[in-house]
């Protein structure tokens, strides 16, 4: 993802404190804020993004890998999703990448040349995995609108809404379009494939790996506090939201004149 999510929350933040006219002429949701430069430029945080580039050219390990093997309507994974993913997510973003799996214990069966899937929330849940997994596919914002879906009081009917929220330039039909089609169906079986393939089995979800390994105390320790894992098995330069050394770069004031 090319936007830094703790710089979209840092930006975000100061427009919500009054800082909104110099971001009045940016047409572009949070996460597409440093996709280009022309686009910083309008949305006035060049200097951000620039920053947060050289933060990750200076970056000496790869990012910790954590997979969220879940369902779209099961308490507990929306309780996870919402509560412990997301926010270390906005938080590690630089050094931690996330893997989105929304089948968890669905069953596939072949159809022609197609698949039909049983959730076990019903058909409503598979609606949502495959909205979620539709729009993983089409929108960088997607971090956001799933947060979005997951947090609601109903998952599928603020889906649309969520896609509008943060990010308005996508169509909504070509969701829709994906979510009905055979490029949905495909994506799906990809998820049926990564989870029918994860070792050990899953027992259960929210099902969670860390670098691609899956283990009791693993799985523990990201339900207690993914954020502390995270910080604890990168190997680079903690950052300094991990306890690690002030960047003076990250310093940035407004002067009294």
């Amino acid at each position: 993802m090319k936007a830094s999510l703790l710089l979209i929350l840092t930006v975000y933040l100061h427009i919500q404190s009054g800082g909104g006219n110099l971001f009045s002429s940016c047409t572009y949701p949070p996460s597409q804020w440093c996709s280009s430069l022309d686009t910083s430029i309008q949305c006035g945080v060049l200097k951000q993004c620039l920053e947060t580039n050289i933060t990750r050219s200076r970056q000496e390990a790869a990012p910790v890998e954590v997979g969220l093997y879940y369902e779209s309507l099961c308490p507990g994974c929306r309780q996870f999703f919402v509560g412990m993913l997301f926010p270390t997510w906005i938080m590690l973003a630089d050094i931690m990448a996330v893997t989105l799996v929304p089948y968890g214990n669905a069953q596939e069966k072949p159809d022609g040349q197609k698949y039909v899937f049983e959730c076990q929330h019903g058909e409503q849940e598979c609606l949502g995995n495959m909205i979620e997994t539709c729009v993983m596919n089409i929108s960088r914002s997607s971090p956001w609108i799933i947060n979005c879906m997951e947090s609601s009081s109903d998952v599928i009917n603020s889906a649309k809404t969520c896609a509008e929220l943060f990010d308005p330039k996508l169509n909504w039909d070509s969701v829709m379009s994906c979510v009905k089609g055979d490029l949905g169906n495909h994506l799906m079986h990809q998820n049926a494939l990564m989870t029918e393939g994860l070792k050990p089995a899953h027992e259960y979800v929210p099902w969670v790996t860390i670098n691609g390994e899956h283990t009791e105390e693993l799985q523990n320790k990201a339900m207690s506090s993914l954020f502390v894992l995270v910080c604890d098995l990168y190997k680079g330069p903690k950052p300094e939201v991990c306890g690690g050394e002030r960047r003076n770069h990250y310093k940035s004031y407004c002067h009294n004149e």
